[in-house]
């Protein structure tokens, strides 16, 4: 079992920055790759990136390549989505989750925490 706790969220004026944070617990010698997601009220989860957890390597949408930037901690056992130029649209609950080297989906997920961008 993987635990997740996001932190960090909060308002922020449109064009600002924001950091959040993904501190991982418990069999994080099974995570091999970490995701950042978000859910604006009415939509559906979307997929924003990832960053396996071993090398570094990330991978991002479109929506959100050259705005934002996953990174990753290993001795904090924590990774970071860094959100630059932050429009309304942003707005959302934003959420990690953990897959494991034996799983195709993310199995482990946080509780979310809530940006709101204000125009």
């Amino acid at each position: 079992q993987v635990q997740l706790v996001e932190s960090g969220g909060g308002l922020v004026q449109a064009g600002g920055p924001l950091r959040l944070a993904c501190v991982a617990s418990g069999r994080t010698d099974t995570t091999y790759v970490v995701g950042w997601f978000r859910q604006s009220p009415g939509k559906e989860r979307d997929f924003l990136g990832h960053i396996t957890w071993s090398s570094g390597s990330t991978y991002y949408t479109d929506s959100v390549k050259g705005r934002f930037t996953i990174s990753r901690d290993n001795a904090k056992n924590t990774v970071y989505l860094q959100m630059n130029s932050l429009k309304p649209e942003d707005t959302a609950v934003y959420y990690c989750a953990a897959r494991t080297r034996a799983s195709v989906t993310y199995d482990y997920w946080g509780q979310g925490t809530q940006v709101t961008v204000s125009s």
